[in-house]
C-alpha cells in the first residue's frame, strides 16, 4: 500500500459512504438540491439592472477637492433624497419600491455616483435609475449656494437587454453543490456523533471483574530448575 492511499482511506467521508445505508445521503442531497435550485430559477420573475451615472462638480470658487467629499455623502443619501423628492413620481413607483431596489455607490477617485434599479421590467429599472438621478441633481441645485458643488448628469440609464438574475440551468448548478456539501457535512457529522455514544455507553457500563482465587486454595508453587 502506497504511502498516498492512506489519507484516503483514513479520511472519515470515505468511511461513512463505506457504511451500510448511508452512501445514498449524498447523491440523494445533490438531487434534492438541484431540484430546488432550478425550480427557483424557473419561477422566479426575471430581474433587469439599469444603471445612471451622475458627477459632483466644484462651483467657481469653491475647492475641488470638496467635490470628492460631497460625492461621498451624496452616494450614502442618495435613496432618502430621491423619496424626498419626485423620484417617485417620475419613476411610477412607491417610496417603499424606490428604497428597496435602487442602490447608490461611489468611486473614492472620482466625484461620480453611480446608481443601479433593479425590476422586472427593463422599462421600469431605467425610470428609477434616472429619476433618482433627477432627484439628486434638483435637490443640489437648491443647496448649490451652501455647498458650493452641485450635481450633473453624467450618463443616462440604458435599457438592458438581458436580466442579471440567475438562469434555471445555474440556479440547478448551484442548489445541487450546496445540497452536496450538506449531505457531506451530515456524513461527517453522524459517525462522529456514533462515536460519541458508543463511548460514553462504554465508560457508563461498569467492566466485569475478574474473579481472584478463592480462598483457601493452594496454589502450587514453581519447580525449580
Amino acid at each position: 500500500m502506497s504511502p498516498s492511499t492512506l489519507p484516503l482511506q483514513r479520511s472519515p467521508l470515505l468511511k461513512a459512504l463505506r457504511t451500510p445505508r448511508r452512501w445514498w445521503v449524498l447523491p440523494a442531497s445533490v438531487l434534492v438540491g438541484a431540484t430546488l435550485g432550478g425550480g427557483y430559477g424557473t419561477l422566479k420573475a426575471p430581474e433587469y439592472a439599469a444603471t445612471s451615472y451622475v458627477i459632483v462638480v466644484p462651483g467657481e470658487k469653491s475647492d475641488p477637492a470638496a467635490a470628492l467629499g460631497f460625492a461621498q455623502a451624496y452616494g450614502r443619501v442618495a435613496t432618502d433624497i430621491a423619496v424626498t423628492g419626485d423620484a417617485q413620481v417620475w419613476a411610477g413607483v412607491s417610496t417603499e419600491t424606490l428604497r428597496s431596489s435602487v442602490q447608490a455607490a461611489t468611486s473614492p477617485d472620482a466625484p461620480m455616483i453611480s446608481i443601479t434599479a433593479r425590476a422586472a421590467k427593463p422599462g421600469r429599472a431605467v425610470s428609477m435609475a434616472d429619476g433618482v438621478a433627477r432627484a439628486l441633481i434638483v435637490n443640489s441645485s437648491h443647496v448649490a449656494g451652501n455647498t458650493g458643488v452641485k450635481v450633473v448628469q453624467f450618463s443616462r440609464a440604458t435599457q438592458p437587454v438581458e436580466p442579471v438574475s440567475p438562469s434555471a440551468p445555474l440556479s440547478a448548478l448551484v442548489g445541487g453543490c450546496a445540497g452536496g456539501l450538506l449531505g457531506a457535512l451530515v456524513l461527517l457529522v453522524r459517525p462522529k456523533r456514533a462515536v460519541r455514544a458508543e463511548a460514553r455507553h462504554s465508560r457508563q457500563t461498569p467492566s466485569a471483574a475478574v474473579p481472584g482465587p478463592a480462598a483457601g486454595t493452594h496454589q502450587p508453587e514453581p519447580e525449580a530448575v
